[in-house]
């Protein structure tokens, strides 16, 4: 895990997705840390109402080990104070020193947020299952197919096999042809994509290993997925949110790919000059 923080963060993000009884605990936290951290499952358990496998429940709903992790987590959140609500709402009609100071700051906290929802260990197993794949399909519809053609771009500089497809006909098309050597990748934010859940099932029917990126908390994308990448989500109310979520999904590839290039240098840095020394012959020449 990254450091023993979070657990705020997590709170807020999956407060909306929690059964009722867990959520009335999530928001007794939410609205107590401070105390929350010094209680026993018991005791929080009594103060919230419901019962100690509420508690452990929420935990595992959380993606984490235990009540005792949670508390460690809020404990570093509260020590680096850090809270669940820090994106600023960006005032239409305002100056544009405001609004450089916002859309910056919502763009940071996105990816700091992220930090605390994006699992190592499934990074690792996101990073062996690519560089094992004899093909990457990679699927994003709309802003996420922005997303998606980065990950070409990228695995493309390395010479491995990697196609990306925002359209549903041709990501359909490419799913039938996979089979149990290859990674298909769906990239949602919401992760409630018809297209891209459809064509994770198709490839997930050819024996594909299946790779999601959505934001933090259940969803079908996601529950389809053998490996769950997650980012934070960006309030509904804040208006760069799309913005945001975009830039943290960003930083995720980016980590992704520098780890793949971490643990293959021998194989991957040298392709990354050649790309780079034929780019800036190409400038040379065309500016000649």
């Amino acid at each position: 895990m990254f450091g023993l923080n979070g657990g705020l963060i997590r709170l807020q993000e999956m407060l909306y997705h929690l059964k009722p009884s867990e959520r009335k605990a999530a928001e007794f936290i939410l609205q107590n840390p401070e105390v929350a951290v010094q209680l026993s499952v018991h005791k929080l358990a009594e103060l919230c109402g419901v019962s100690e496998a509420t508690i452990i429940r929420l935990t595992r709903s959380l993606n984490m080990g235990g009540f005792q992790e949670l508390k460690l987590r809020i404990a570093g959140d509260l020590t680096k104070n850090v809270t669940a609500n820090s994106y600023q709402e960006i005032s239409m009609g305002g100056s544009v020193e405001s609004i450089i100071q916002a859309v910056s700051n919502n763009n940071q906290q996105s990816i700091r947020d992220t930090v605390t929802v994006l699992s190592v260990e499934e990074v690792r197993r996101a990073a062996d299952a690519l560089s094992q794949a004899r093909k990457i399909d990679v699927y994003g519809v709309g802003a996420s197919a922005v997303i998606a053609y980065d990950v070409r771009q990228k695995f493309s500089r390395i010479n491995w096999w990697c196609e990306a497809h925002s359209d549903f006909h041709a990501q359909l098309t490419s799913a039938v042809t996979l089979t149990d050597r290859d990674v298909a990748f769906g990239i949602s934010y919401s992760g409630e994509t018809e297209d891209i859940i459809q064509s994770l099932a198709e490839a997930k029917r050819q024996g594909a290993t299946l790779i999601s990126l959505t934001k933090f908390g259940k969803s079908p994308v996601a529950d389809l997925a053998d490996i769950r990448l997650y980012t934070s989500s960006v309030e509904q109310s804040i208006r760069s949110g799309a913005m945001a979520s975009r830039i943290a999904q960003l930083n995720v590839i980016d980590i992704l790919f520098v780890t793949i290039a971490s643990q293959l240098q021998d194989e991957i840095i040298p392709r990354l000059e050649n790309t780079r020394i034929a780019v800036s012959r190409t400038k040379r020449t065309s500016s000649k």
